[in-house]
């Protein structure tokens, strides 16, 4: 990694590769992005650059497209979607605007739509069509408005959000339609933010807690069965405490 990023990342990936990008550097909002080969271990190693500063995004992937959103820059909540070819090396492109401003969205993703819960204290979620560039449009609402740092997790068919804004809510949508989020369960912990990080393949969904209310940060990890409905179930632990984390995966919905 370059620099000392206290969280707020966005990850996205391919099959092979995972991206990290934006955040807090030092103290700063960053416009980095920087790669790792998944199936190996060793440092990252610099991509290119987002098209501006920002932390509190998202991101979401096909096989060969990545999709980044801004969340804040420069002091202000902006609605930037920014695009890379993940095989490629180089900065990031202009994909078009999310329907409104935001910070701390979340992600999901088929082969060829993402959808994005549209970050803290909202219920909107939007859509775009990945291999095209464009404005997002409107998807529906999530049952209710979602926390700080709220994650997101996919197969090809179904997205799910874990939002944490009443302590334990989560939800899940049809991609490929439109239209407003079900109740999928809850999660075991009653988290309340720092819910980004959420990674998944394309039957199993694992998140981790982030910050409880009451009791700080956590290491705890939490997993769901994407096609079925039901409570959240401890998965593991992370090495160390933390919320607001930036993941990936080989094997999400959008590589299905």
């Amino acid at each position: 990694e370059s620099g000392t990023r206290s969280g707020n990342t966005s990850g996205t990936s391919s099959s092979t590769r995972g991206l990290i990008a934006g955040g807090d550097d030092n103290g700063d909002a960053t416009n980095n992005i920087r790669y790792i080969t998944i199936a190996s271990a060793g440092n990252s190693t610099d991509f290119g650059d987002l098209n501006a500063v920002g932390f509190g995004g998202c991101g979401l992937a096909s096989s060969t497209r990545g999709i980044l959103t801004l969340g804040s820059s420069g002091g202000f909540e902006t609605n930037t979607i920014n695009y890379v070819t993940i095989a490629s090396i180089g900065n990031s492109t202009d994909f078009g605007n999310l329907t409104a401003t935001c910070k701390d969205s979340a992600g999901c993703a088929s082969p060829t739509r993402g959808v994005v819960a549209q970050g803290e204290n909202t219920n909107v979620l939007s859509y775009i069509t990945i291999a095209s560039t464009g404005n997002a449009l409107d998807f529906g609402d999530l049952t209710e408005v979602s926390a700080a740092g709220a994650g997101g997790v996919s197969s090809a068919t179904r997205g799910v959000f874990f939002l944490g804004k009443s302590g334990k809510v989560i939800n899940y949508i049809t991609i490929a339609s439109t239209g407003n989020a079900l109740d999928f369960g809850d999660m075991f912990s009653a988290t309340s933010s720092g819910l980004k990080g959420s990674v998944g393949s394309p039957t199993r969904g694992v998140t981790p807690v982030g910050n409880l209310s009451p009791g700080g940060v956590v290491n705890v990890l939490e997993k769901v069965t994407i096609a079925s409905t039901g409570n959240s179930t401890d998965y593991g632990d992370l090495s160390v405490a933390r919320y607001s984390l930036g993941g990936c995966s080989n094997a999400h919905g959008g590589l299905s």
